[in-house]
């Protein structure tokens, strides 16, 4: 795509307050389709953009979220940046969902917190579960979020761009006063390298998966940024 398509596209997105996953996701989707065809993407007709979507189904094999999200960023590039109303395209439904997720019981999350490698990765793992959070609200934490009078968590721009209060247990705000005391957070309650940013989501998921395999846990369920909420440990 060419670079001053991509910018205009990159400005359209920002003005319209898109999330910058959300950015990042559909300025690679249409990158990735001028880069099948080798052309700019807003010389492409209907019908090659649904036969790339027809690609990435039957040839590359892509899940539906994958394709799903591809589908959403060339809908908002032609039909929305663009204005190119006429351009109408389409993917199978998401197949029904026969598995359901597994959820750890109360005994598994206090053996997964009692197994975390250090303090910094108990007071993660104590975050999200104690408050019921998504691994990507952990990350994003700030000091200033922690209203330990009231005993609550403000969570900004959750799920949906909005923001909400989660509980916060007695438990996890004893281990984040002793985190604190240890680590003296600025901004970010979790940092990685760079302590000026906030840890990466694969930190937090890697401290998930070393406390499950060290508790001896064999169960599918994992960290991830749209999991569903733990239960919370009193």
């Amino acid at each position: 795509m060419a670079s001053e398509l991509k910018k205009k596209f990159e400005t359209y997105l920002i003005v319209n307050r898109m999330a910058p996953k959300t950015q990042q996701a559909y300025l690679c989707a249409v990158t990735q389709l001028a880069k099948y065809y080798s052309r700019s993407p807003d010389q492409l007709t209907q019908d090659q953009v649904q036969d790339y979507l027809a690609y990435l189904i039957n040839q590359r094999k892509v899940s539906w979220s994958t394709c799903n999200v591809t589908f959403c960023a060339l809908n908002c590039f032609y039909n929305k940046f663009l204005n190119r109303g006429e351009t109408k395209i389409t993917i199978p439904p998401r197949p029904r969902q026969r598995k359901l997720p597994e959820i750890l019981s109360k005994t598994e999350v206090i053996s997964i917190i009692n197994n975390a490698k250090d303090l910094r990765h108990r007071a993660v793992l104590m975050m999200t579960y104690g408050s019921g959070l998504r691994v990507g609200e952990v990350v994003r934490l700030k000091s200033k979020d922690i209203e330990s009078d009231r005993m609550l968590v403000r969570i900004e721009q959750s799920k949906g761009r909005k923001d909400r209060y989660s509980l916060l247990s007695h438990k996890a705000l004893q281990t984040l006063r002793i985190y604190y005391q240890a680590y003296r957070p600025t901004t970010y309650l979790f940092v990685g390298k760079n302590r000026t940013e906030p840890m990466p989501i694969a930190t937090a998921q890697k401290m998930y998966k070393y406390a499950k395999d060290k508790a001896g846990l064999n169960v599918s369920v994992n960290l991830t940024p749209s999991s569903q909420r733990r239960p919370a440990v009193a």
